[in-house]
């Protein structure tokens, strides 16, 4: 026997999940493009000032929504971390 109600719930969830997962993809297409550029200027694949201004961003925006700041910071992070990693790796 299923239960309608936790079916409707895990759908709602699965949605979000394909969402989180497309709007994902789409930021590591821009990021990827910004890391060629960076590469081809010969800017630095990091940019701590501009890091820290996304983690304070984010924090600000996840209290408005009633998330806890810092699994927004540990997520945001998890991605920047993986963003340099591929600006590294497009300097060859």
């Amino acid at each position: 026997m299923t239960d309608a109600r936790l079916t409707s719930f895990r759908q709602s969830i699965d949605n979000i999940d394909a969402a989180l997962v497309f709007m994902l993809a789409e930021r590591f297409k821009i990021t990827q493009a910004v890391g060629q550029y960076k590469a081809e200027t010969g800017l630095p694949p990091a940019d701590p000032g501009r890091e820290a201004e996304q983690i304070a961003r984010l924090r600000s925006l996840a209290a408005s929504a009633n998330l806890d700041p810092e699994f927004s910071e540990k997520f945001l992070r998890f991605i920047i971390d993986e963003v340099i990693r591929h600006h590294q790796a497009a300097r060859g």
